[in-house]
């Protein structure tokens, strides 16, 4: 199947310049993990020269170095480089999911054309580290297409009702939280036609700065006036169970430094704490380790797609239930830290569903 990546490119202009610099990101963020410039070079598939160039180039237009290296030291970013680095991680992390989705649509709109015309599966799903490593299995498979649409918790089980997708993600916490999530799916859980998949079960908590150099170790903490913090989006199902969370607690989200900032994914708040533009976040340990800090779990999630019961009968459906079923891609989501695959491909009617799962 035809396959369309949208990516962002950064491109300065100096005002009454027709100079642009166009900053390869990748190299930056090489060197700041590496600290070696050759390793910047191989991954990126150029030679050491070049990139040396480039970074010389980019230093000069800005008027500040880049990179500084030390004779037996080998290099790192400057401060104004690191900046640029974690601008565009940030970057990379709010709109990578955005991108996908318009990709997904232009794939759809011109597949018709398109003499070759896989089994395209529709998954409606919020965004997260496992799903997106069913992509990655699903991508490879000959004969099967994937539009995969990053969509909140109840608009996922909106667009199943309304037929415009053929599974639907689903996320449920474990504890006293649990019983309004069943309450606000049973509304559309149809016994008759509904049928749930397990899929994972993954650790939600607050993400801080390496050290936790604050001492957070509670929701609590977080209305600690030095306490800067990022939130989710209204709209995801991560902000609903913060939300849920603070009340369970008696926490005012007023008292909260930062509670009216938001980013739109796991990663993209991850990103901003990691960058130092805020101390604490709220999501999944996966984001966390991504971007090297540390995690304060908070409770469990379990993650389930939802289809109607003649989709299960279809070849695609029961390939896609043969992946994540397999050892391969139970070993690949076991390598996502605080994810686990728990019952991964058993299907159950919505009466044992909710019987078995109203609490957990």
């Amino acid at each position: 199947m035809l396959q369309i990546e949208i990516e962002a490119v950064w491109r300065f202009r100096r005002e009454g310049s027709p100079r642009t610099a166009v900053i390869m990101l990748g190299v930056l963020n090489e060197i700041r993990k590496t600290g070696k410039i050759t390793s910047a070079a191989s991954d990126a598939h150029l030679s050491y020269r070049h990139v040396w160039n480039l970074i010389e180039q980019w230093s000069e237009f800005f008027g500040t170095p880049l990179v500084e290296t030390q004779r037996g030291k080998g290099s790192k970013l400057t401060p104004f480089g690191e900046r640029l680095v974690w601008a565009g991680e940030r970057m990379q992390a709010r709109l990578g999911p955005q991108l996908d989705n318009l990709a997904q649509e232009l794939a759809s709109e011109i597949k018709p054309f398109l003499e070759q015309r896989p089994s395209v599966i529709r998954v409606h799903a919020s965004h997260g580290f496992a799903v997106a490593k069913l992509r990655e299995f699903l991508d490879r498979e000959p004969g099967i297409g994937v539009d995969l649409r990053y969509v909140s918790n109840q608009h996922s089980l909106v667009s199943l009702a309304q037929g415009a997708c053929d599974l639907s993600g689903l996320h449920l916490p474990h504890g006293a939280l649990r019983a309004q999530g069943i309450k606000a799916a049973r509304e559309w859980l149809d016994p008759r036609e509904h049928r749930i998949i397990s899929f994972v079960t993954r650790e939600m908590g607050l993400m801080v700065a390496r050290g936790n150099p604050l001492r957070i170790a509670s929701l609590h903490d977080l209305i600690k006036p030095n306490v800067r913090f990022v939130n989710r989006d209204h709209d995801s199902g991560t902000r609903l169970l913060f939300d849920q969370l603070l009340a369970a607690n008696g926490i005012d989200e007023s008292r909260i430094n930062g509670a009216q900032q938001i980013e739109f994914t796991h990663a993209a708040v991850a990103a901003y704490v990691a960058s130092g533009m805020a101390d604490a976040c709220f999501g999944v340990e996966a984001a966390a380790r991504q971007f090297g800090l540390d995690f304060i779990r908070i409770l469990t999630e379990d993650y389930f797609f939802v289809c109607k019961r003649a989709f299960l009968d279809t070849a695609p459906m029961q390939r896609i239930l043969e992946i994540i079923r397999s050892a391969d891609f139970r070993a690949a989501v076991a390598t996502l830290p605080g994810y686990v695959p728990s019952d991964t491909g058993t299907v159950t009617g919505v009466k044992a569903f909710l019987e078995l799962h109203a609490v957990r």
